[in-house]
């Protein structure tokens, strides 16, 4: 299991702490996805924007071959969020699945409320310090390179850096593991 630091908990294993929250965004299909739509799938955490030059177009670049991989895989799924809601609408977040040739339901373009999509990035996923929401709202970003990993039982079981393959080459150890275990 991959451990992370986090502040206030030190270098933990993630399962110890996190439970995802409930959440309910919509797809890019207009499709309402909620934290039942994911109960006992393991799936992968992700927040970029779709006008991003930097990280994000890297990040699904990576993320594609896990995609392709578990694309027929039921019990997996990719959520991937948008950090900027007012550009990233549904129809946005449509177009840029279809470039990328990914659909739903494997791959979930989400958006909603800023605050809701960064509440989760921060205390669902653990993916941006709870302490950077100091500013108000629509003065926060959020711009990581990370995903989050979580198991059947909706708990993070890794933090893995989407800029390295062999992060991504574990964490793909670790989901083949993750679809053997058990709903509790």
């Amino acid at each position: 299991m991959l451990t992370k630091l986090i502040p206030g908990y030190g270098k933990v294993g993630l399962s110890q702490i996190n439970k995802v929250q409930s959440f309910s965004f919509l797809n890019q299909n207009g499709v309402r996805i909620t934290n039942k739509d994911v109960e006992g799938k393991v799936y992968i955490a992700e927040f970029f924007f779709t006008t991003c030059h930097g990280i994000c177009p890297k990040l699904n670049t990576n993320l594609r071959p896990v995609y392709e991989k578990y694309k027929d895989e039921p019990d997996f799924k990719i959520l991937s969020h948008t950090v900027d809601p007012l550009t990233d609408s549904v129809g946005r977040l449509k177009a840029y699945a279809d470039s990328m040739g990914v659909n739903a339901p494997q791959w979930n373009f989400l958006t909603g409320t800023k605050d809701s999509l960064y509440l989760a990035a921060r205390l669902s996923y653990l993916l941006d310090d709870p302490k950077n929401n100091v500013a108000p709202i629509d003065e926060q970003f959020i711009h990581t390179q990370f995903f989050a990993l979580v198991d059947k039982n909706g708990y993070v079981r890794s933090i893995v850096d989407g800029l390295k393959k062999d992060e991504i080459a574990e964490m793909e150890k670790e989901i083949d593991e993750l679809l053997k275990e058990p709903i509790n």
